[in-house]
């Protein structure tokens, strides 16, 4: 069965940690996955580090995507970084408005991640395929999720060509997401983000940040493990590839994993569901 896979990393703070990395991307790379996606951090934060891993992975043979989040941003920095990665070849963008770094106050000159889709747009038309964000269980700072929902569709008018959902552990919220968008005739390809599960207390501590809600029997089983970090792994695989084969089931157009820089978790669960060549 083929099915569009894609793998997002960070980039990490050493030199070891890059090796480690180089060692985990060849392993995905056997996937043969549509693309490897690199995260920016708030305002820009990783800036310099993403822009070295993105010139690094640009020659490889999987497709890299770089994440470029506006807020914070200039639109001349902004300018001189598109300019970059298409000089490099680069054809995918992930298109986030990205959060603030704590202690900074200045939005910079971009709101909303719809700005910069349509500023991309302006400033180098069809040359980019955007990937945008989309949040089953509505955006964190978002008032109601008719008022998400609009604002979805509004990146979408201005430009955006797919979307990678933040991660979620019910598959209704997807469905209900992906059927609202398309009761309003909009029709892209919303790709489901999984978040393996391999440590409790980091996942609740990423999940409170992002808005993505753990279900309670998911929490509860997971405490109950404590320090049991081989449970806690069998378990979280049970939980994901059970709920991927109900994606699956309704024809979604990917799956795009969360890896934390790491192979095995998102390997296994895709090995569980038959799609590892």
């Amino acid at each position: 069965m083929s099915m569009a896979l894609s793998f997002e990393f960070f980039p990490p703070n050493t030199d070891a940690g890059l090796e480690k990395l180089k060692l985990v991307r060849d392993e995905l790379a056997r996937l043969k996955p549509q693309f490897f996606s690199v995260t920016y951090g708030a305002g820009g934060a990783t800036r310099d580090k993403t822009l070295a891993l993105v010139e690094q992975m640009a020659g490889e043979t999987i497709e890299v995507a770089p994440h470029l989040s506006c807020i914070g941003q200039q639109r001349s920095q902004l300018s001189e970084l598109l300019d970059h990665y298409s000089a490099l070849g680069i054809r995918r963008i992930v298109a986030l408005r990205g959060d603030l770094p704590s202690g900074m106050v200045q939005g910079g000159e971009f709101r909303f991640a719809e700005d910069l889709v349509d500023f991309i747009r302006k400033r180098h038309g069809e040359k980019f395929h955007l990937e945008v964000a989309a949040y089953p269980e509505m955006h964190p700072q978002a008032t109601t999720p008719q008022a998400d929902l609009k604002a979805f569709i509004r990146k979408v008018q201005r430009g955006a060509n797919s979307a990678i959902t933040q991660y979620f552990y019910n598959a209704d919220a997807y469905f209900n997401f992906r059927d609202a968008v398309r009761a309003e005739g909009v029709d892209i390809d919303i790709v489901p983000g999984i978040m393996p599960i391999t440590n409790y207390t980091q996942l609740m501590r990423f999940s409170e940040s992002c808005g993505a809600e753990i279900p309670r029997w998911i929490r509860l089983k997971l405490a109950s493990y404590g320090d049991d970090r081989v449970s806690i792994r069998a378990f979280g695989r049970e939980v994901l590839v059970r709920m991927c084969e109900r994606l699956l089931r309704e024809s979604v157009p990917g799956l795009h994993f969360y890896t934390l820089n790491q192979d095995q978790a998102s390997r296994s669960i895709l090995e569980d569901l038959n799609l590892c060549p």
